[in-house]
């Protein structure tokens, strides 16, 4: 059996790990990331855009950020479209001159990799079958397949970053581990276009008919969303249904002005809310997806794995770097503390504006007034602002 000997081994090749990899290497920490698919599959991926701008420092502290320095679109608010009309949320007024930073995970990824390749980061794609050993002993090791050989890594430490169905959260004892879901009645289904944004600025819609999004990558590609139930399939909706069906949801203004074209990516994403607790267990940590999932009402999930980053480079870097466990031994508390605040915000911002099955009229008229409370509160819009653009870490 192949060997291999590191301080640190990153199960998950995605944004989040490959994030840690490069703030740790840059700190000289030596890592393996271990990918179970190939590098086009992961940079062919679908995801979020909208970047707190925790996330943005955290890339220009990586050298990973020039590209999104240069090509992305810093924006200093949003819309919800309610009763016909579109109301602003101002998040640097609100939020103290903090803004997001709308560029796609994919570009992210990319940048992450480039950052790698010149370092020589160490990433090995296609590792079947990966397996986590030894986790509370001094000695952990990760064994996985490729080649149809199997290969071992001894290290001190393991970060799971492999996502909701990977191997990392499900290595921890089920005595050990407590998950917290809420399962939420709908789905988004989301289409790219190469066609131009419907506004400068992202437009939440809340409608009778159902949520919606308008979305963009940059000034020539843009995503869009409407709430549809579980049991619609993708087969179900034409491109053409699709952008009628949005324009219903739009003020009247918005969709005249709407540029529809062919899909380039069409899918649906169901809606829950998740937290496994503890985020550590012995050597192992986990990050990410593999820890938390949120609806994606106020785009938090990419954002909350940063964040996990965050706590978890400080940890890693003080255990090796000045013999400090403090940071480390408190990661779980302090991430999971960051994750609830996030969890209820997107909770909170999905029932805002989503319209559930089992509404009724009351609920109906108490979702209005939530709405129509917000936008005549400037202690309410500081709120939103304050949680759209990042808590602080």
């Amino acid at each position: 059996m192949q060997s291999q000997t590191t301080q640190v081994v990153i199960v998950g090749g995605g944004p989040s790990g490959l994030l840690l990899s490069q703030l740790l290497h840059r700190a000289g920490i030596d890592t393996i990331v271990l990918e179970r698919q190939t590098r086009d599959y992961v940079l062919g991926r679908i995801r979020a855009g909208v970047l707190e701008h925790g996330f943005v420092d955290l890339l220009r502290r990586a050298g990973a950020s020039a590209r999104m320095d240069r090509d992305g679109m810093v924006h200093h608010g949003f819309h919800i479209a309610h009763q016909g009309r579109l109301d602003r949320i101002d998040l640097a007024g609100s939020a103290k001159g903090q803004t997001v930073m709308v560029y796609g995970q994919t570009e992210v990824t990319r940048d992450l990799y480039e950052a790698r390749d010149a370092m020589r980061g160490q990433i090995i794609h296609e590792a079947a079958n990966v397996a986590l050993h030894d986790l509370t002993t001094v000695r952990p090791y990760v064994t996985y397949e490729q080649q149809g050989e199997t290969r071992r890594i001894d290290t001190k430490f393991i970060v799971g970053a492999d996502g909701f169905h990977g191997v990392s959260r499900k290595s921890i004892p089920s005595d050990v581990l407590r998950e917290y879901e809420k399962v939420y009645p709908f789905g988004w289904l989301g289409v790219l276009s190469q066609t131009s944004p419907a506004a400068d600025e992202l437009i939440y819609a809340r409608h009778d008919r159902g949520f919606a999004l308008c979305s963009m990558r940059n000034p020539q590609l843009s995503r869009y969303y409407i709430q549809v139930p579980l049991t619609d399939r993708v087969e179900d909706w034409s491109d053409a249904a699709f952008w009628e069906e949005l324009k219903r949801r739009l003020p009247d203004d918005v969709a005249r002005g709407l540029q529809t074209g062919p899909s380039i990516e069409k899918s649906i994403a169901p809606l829950r809310s998740f937290v496994a607790e503890p985020m550590r267990y012995g050597a192992l940590f986990l990050a990410g997806d593999a820890a938390h999932i949120v609806p994606p009402t106020g785009a938090k999930g990419l954002n909350l794995a940063a964040s996990d980053i965050h706590y978890l480079y400080d940890g890693l870097s003080d255990h090796f770097l000045r013999g400090d466990d403090t940071a480390l031994d408190s990661y779980s508390e302090r991430a999971l503390a960051r994750i609830w605040k996030a969890e209820r915000f997107s909770w909170w911002m999905t029932n805002l504006l989503h319209r559930f099955p089992d509404m009724s009229p009351a609920d109906l008229r108490l979702q209005q007034a939530d709405l129509d409370y917000l936008f005549s509160s400037d202690a309410a819009q500081a709120s939103l602002a304050e949680n759209y653009v990042g808590l602080p870490y």
